[in-house]
């Protein structure tokens, strides 16, 4: 099954998050197909703190793909942001 989901990067104590397309058979960290966003928990000042390609994640949903819990908080939180702004 593939799924969409949050693959860890950065520092110790400074996380940065990819949003990737994997294989869920595949780790966390591990190989992916492609990279459709990313999360910044630690961005500061005018840092961007989110970013996704919506048209992306709509095309794998049509393909079957499922998100985790997380990505589908950020998918909402990204697109009233993008209402309000």
């Amino acid at each position: 099954m593939v799924v969409i989901r949050l693959a860890r990067g950065g520092a110790k104590k400074r996380p940065f998050f990819s949003m990737v397309v994997a294989d869920s058979r595949f780790r966390r960290d591990g190989r992916f197909i492609e990279r459709v966003g990313f999360y910044n928990p630690c961005a500061k000042g005018g840092e961007e703190k989110l970013r996704i390609q919506l048209e992306r994640i709509n095309h794998w949903k049509s393909h079957g793909a499922q998100l985790s819990d997380t990505v589908t908080r950020l998918v909402r939180q990204f697109g009233s942001q993008q209402k309000a702004g």
